[in-house]
């Protein structure tokens, strides 16, 4: 039998699986709606960024391209450190510095992935970074928790650029949320990484 004529060989997945990976995607969202609201109810200044950021920008448009993250990544500001450890710790996460970064675990038993990553408004995410992280100033309403605006989001992904960045901005240019208009609102290195995956959108 040729190569060409092998049956492929087909796995089969129960409901089970489906239901995990269900109750993954539900888990983050809940897991972002705790900590937002603590944040809300202690009148603590906070931004949602990351992978959900760039997932709510994008649902505004078109939810049917809105990619799903295991990531829940605050932004604060440092000031604020003792007030959004008291708020989320009321909430059931508890508090790990990790590798020179500062997290909630969602609760005792549960793993750095299951876990909100904060970053603080000003203050580079890492130190070759080409710019800091933007202000609190610069954030909108989003359903019920604050959103960063777009342009300073966008100006994180660009600094960050790993991979997953790239694809987030690849969302963001699909949902017709960034153009080549938006080029000149960079400095030129940032620019020019913008550029490439404008040129490119399909990477």
């Amino acid at each position: 039998m040729s190569t060409s004529e092998r049956t492929p060989t087909v796995v089969s997945f129960g409901e089970d699986v489906l239901d995990r990976m269900v109750l993954a995607v539900e888990n983050v969202r809940d897991r972002l709606r705790r900590a937002t609201v603590a944040l809300e109810a202690a009148n603590v200044p906070y931004a949602v960024i990351g992978g959900n950021a760039v997932g709510a920008w994008v649902s505004k448009v078109d939810p049917t391209i809105a990619r799903n993250t295991v990531d829940v990544d605050l932004l604060v500001n440092r000031t604020d450190f003792d007030l959004v450890k008291a708020a989320l710790e009321k909430a059931g996460f508890v508090y790990r510095h990790v590798k020179s970064i500062d997290m909630f675990l969602d609760g005792p038993g549960a793993r750095a992935r299951d876990a909100l990553h904060i970053l603080y408004a000003g203050e580079k995410v890492r130190g070759d970074d080409l710019s800091p992280a933007p202000s609190l100033d610069i954030s909108a309403s989003h359903d019920s928790y604050r959103l960063l605006d777009l342009e300073p989001l966008l100006m994180m992904k660009l600094t960050s650029f790993r991979r997953k960045d790239q694809v987030h901005i690849q969302d963001l240019i699909q949902a017709g949320l960034i153009d080549n208009s938006w080029i000149a609102k960079f400095p030129p290195e940032l620019a020019m990484r913008l550029q490439a995956i404008l040129d490119d959108p399909e990477g």
